[in-house]
């Protein structure tokens, strides 16, 4: 897993493998790695995450770039497609692993130990800069971007 962003109803991730069956058996232990903390935390039971994932594959710098600011990004999209304000500087999603993420447009980084693997495929470590920085106050999927 490289990246994450966490909603109040959905995960979305970008993850590198290097089989579909490897695939499979990484999203597995995320899910039963994911079921053991929450029902930790609510003290419960059972399973957390439906048995289904959507997957696509990525291959091009700027499919990269836009999927990173999506999953990234993700709570702004969010608050746009409801009409909520969107604030005009750039914060950080703390439920997401943006703030270990090195390609923020002028953002900072954060210095503790990543919760995220370092990116081994061109694409995902150096490719999708190509196709340009994300900037923090980006709302993805075509919403547009906020000028300060």
């Amino acid at each position: 897993m490289v990246h994450y962003s966490i909603q109040t109803d959905h995960v979305h991730l970008i993850v590198e493998a290097s089989s579909s069956e490897d695939l499979g058996r990484g999203m597995k232990a995320v899910g039963a790695r994911l079921a053991r903390a929450v029902n930790r935390v609510f003290a419960r039971r059972g399973p957390v995450l439906r048995d289904r994932y959507h997957v696509r594959t990525l291959r091009t710098p700027r499919e990269v770039r836009n999927a990173i600011a999506y999953v990234l990004l993700n709570a702004r999209r969010h608050l746009a497609k409801r009409g909520g304000p969107i604030p005009r500087v750039g914060r950080i999603d703390p439920a997401s692993s943006g703030r270990w993420f090195d390609g923020w447009r002028g953002g900072p980084r954060a210095a503790d130990a990543p919760a995220v693997a370092r990116p081994r495929t061109w694409l995902l470590s150096a490719g999708w800069r190509r196709a340009g920085l994300v900037d923090p106050r980006e709302v993805p999927g075509g919403i547009g971007l906020w000028k300060a």
